[in-house]
């Protein structure tokens, strides 16, 4: 059996990673910033970060065609801008665990979405290892939920997987650009378009002392740092050139295992309990991993 295991795998892999332990500083910060706040910050520090990268390695501003820079905008805005508020909304009304499982509908979004734009082949061992990975995250995940309100909860659950896929197909709308652009200069319009508009919009909503309490609020918050430097740049750079170097299907299947990454850092560093039928779904996605990997 041959690996076939190449740099857009790990780098799906390490957005993996990077994001996991994003999510754990997050939960160390205390949840003293509201979700906007943090949505707010974290699109700054990853514009810092990205603007920073291109001065140091002396690339100017990117150069892209017009219909590429408004391609770009809008996979902003759809992507974190209005995705990222449906997950923060969704995740609100029905909770981390139902999240979670409610996530892994990113996956199959990526699959049909680039079946339809790019005519991307589906292997059976792709198919059947991403069914490992997706099975593996519900029962690893599965809880007994208390749902009071069944219209909230379904307005939860809808909300949730419309931002999974707008997730999916915002960074697939950009996937051509990357065979002439790098990474950052995509991650930096993208992410700058969409500081933009959050600014606009807390500035309309909030006004200006909100924004500037939240500027200060953050830059106090040494977690919130960390996990904006971990969940913005760093894997929203290996989030891209996954998706450069291999198939968006399998990129997909490798990010999605950010959630067992999460069940056994939380362990590790948050104390929570891991019992058997977690373990159980680290290795079933250890499995599946490697059968998408393998040909």
């Amino acid at each position: 059996m041959k690996i076939n295991f190449n740099s857009g795998d790990l780098y799906a892999l390490l957005t993996a990673f990077c994001w996991s332990s994003a999510v754990i500083f997050f939960d160390l910060s205390g949840r003293r910033l509201g979700a906007m706040q943090i949505n707010l910050l974290k699109n700054a520090i990853g514009v810092i970060g990205f603007s920073l990268t291109l001065f140091i390695i002396g690339s100017g501003f990117p150069d892209f065609s017009m219909n590429e820079f408004l391609l770009l905008i809008y996979s902003g805005v759809v992507g974190i801008v209005i995705g990222d508020l449906l997950f923060l909304y969704s995740l609100k009304k029905i909770g981390s665990g139902l999240s979670a499982i409610i996530s892994t509908s990113y996956s199959p979004s990526v699959f049909f979405i680039s079946y339809y734009m790019f005519n991307d082949i589906i292997s059976m061992k792709m198919i059947l290892g991403g069914g490992f990975i997706i099975f593996a995250i519900v029962i690893g995940t599965k809880k007994v939920e208390n749902i009071k309100n069944s219209k909230t909860f379904m307005a939860g659950v809808f909300y949730g997987i419309i931002a999974q896929i707008l997730t999916a197909y915002s960074v697939l709308l950009v996937k051509p650009i990357m065979l002439s652009h790098s990474v950052i200069e995509i991650a930096l319009v993208r992410f700058g378009s969409a500081l933009v508009l959050t600014v606009l919009i807390l500035n309309f909503w909030k006004g200006k002392s909100y924004i500037i309490q939240t500027v200060f609020k953050g830059m106090n918050n040494y977690f919130v740092i960390a996990g904006a430097f971990l969940g913005t740049y760093l894997s929203v750079i290996f989030w891209l050139a996954g998706f450069k170097y291999t198939l968006p299907a399998r990129a997909a299947m490798y990010n999605q295992l950010s959630t067992i990454f999460i069940m056994i850092m939380a362990t590790l560093f948050l104390g929570e309990k891991m019992c058997k039928r977690k373990w159980s779904a680290v290795a079933l996605a250890i499995f599946g991993a490697l059968l998408i990997s393998t040909q």
